[in-house]
């Protein structure tokens, strides 16, 4: 009888718990603006890890302009990682609003799953490119070897660690650096493969990702040497690691693109929110966080105030410049192509 009495006290206070959970999700379901308007939108962000505390700088900032300009609040929900990662995660289900990643080939990866616009390139200003950086040559303190152009990495003593480029985004870039430093300057693709293959003869850790590399790096002591990205060096230094790093003079513009996720902006209602984000992003305050972060903006206003962290490079190329990212990927990184057989030469030497 006590059990039984106790049994129905519990049940009424569950249908009373789940009524009032009910009540608050219909509330907050149907709180409008007076226009019919959501009081609250929420837009989903899917972004490289390093973009991860410049966007949490920038959104209150936004937030605060839409509600005072819309009268609508705004709440991001957000993913960080590695960006071929974040690319694949939204091609098989993660309904972001936004992508903000590190090279063009993970937006055009969504393209092709049909989820974003063919164009998404021209949505934007700068070829959809909001932040942009350069590989930075890391040394060991006070670059006792005195390294200071790719050339260097080729020495007889000196050994050097770099992600692979067939696993890590990062390390494609630090591969086509190492590849324009010849093609760019007058070299011959003959030569570059020359150079590129001897290079990596002096690899002394090929990790799966950046943050591998830098481990191998800076945590097992193994090469003279890292390839990375600048803001990523600009960002260990505000952290409170002391590093000391060069700016090779021939470099490739590392440049992280944004897109809106059209099949998922349209399926949430928040197409205009999204785009007024993206749109923020390009402003003179938004491009001096991402600044402040170690990135180099691509406001020439704001990247011209902060010549001392970030000097100009006297031979600047892109991946526009080696035939774009789907050349680059065929003619590189795919299954038996130049990288896997540099690979193969390599080990059989």
């Amino acid at each position: 009888m006590v059990s039984w009495r106790r049994f129905r006290i519990w049940f009424s206070l569950f249908l009373l718990a789940v009524g009032l959970s009910g009540l608050t999700a219909a509330c907050q379901f149907q709180a409008t603006l007076p226009d019919g308007r959501p009081a609250e939108v929420n837009l989903t962000l899917a972004s490289f890890a390093v973009s991860k505390k410049a966007h949490e700088a920038i959104m209150p900032l936004f937030a605060a302009q839409w509600e005072r300009e819309h009268q609508q609040k705004v709440r991001f929900r957000t993913t960080y990682g590695p960006s071929g990662r974040q690319s694949r995660a939204v091609i098989d289900g993660l309904e972001a609003d936004i992508v903000h990643l590190s090279l063009g080939l993970d937006i055009d990866r969504i393209a092709k799953a049909g989820l974003v616009r063919a164009d998404w390139s021209s949505q934007a200003p700068h070829n959809s490119i909001v932040t942009t950086s350069v590989c930075a040559l890391i040394t060991r303190e006070g670059n006792p070897k005195n390294l200071q152009t790719w050339q260097d990495l080729l020495r007889e003593d000196i050994t050097f660690v770099t992600a692979d480029p067939k696993t890590s985004g990062a390390a494609r870039w630090n591969f086509l650096a190492l590849w324009g430093s010849i093609t760019q300057t007058g070299g011959t693709p003959e030569q570059a493969q020359q150079f590129v293959t001897e290079a990596f003869r002096h690899v002394a850790a090929l990790p799966r990702d950046g943050r591998e590399a830098t481990d191998a790096f800076l945590k097992q002591g193994q090469g003279d040497a890292l390839i990375n990205y600048e803001n990523e060096v600009i960002l260990a230094r505000q952290k409170g690691q002391t590093l000391s790093y060069t700016i090779p003079p021939v470099n490739i513009l590392i440049e992280n693109p944004i897109a809106l996720v059209d099949k998922y902006v349209d399926k949430h209602g928040t197409r205009e929110v999204a785009q007024a984000y993206i749109d923020f992003l390009y402003t003179p305050q938004a491009q001096e966080i991402f600044a402040q972060y170690g990135f180099r903006p691509v406001d020439a206003t704001v990247l011209a105030a902060h010549q001392q962290e970030f000097p100009p490079v006297p031979t600047l190329f892109t991946v526009a410049d080696l035939g774009g990212w789907d050349k680059v990927q065929a003619q590189f990184f795919a299954n038996g192509a130049l990288f896997d057989q540099i690979q193969q030469e390599n080990r059989a030497s």
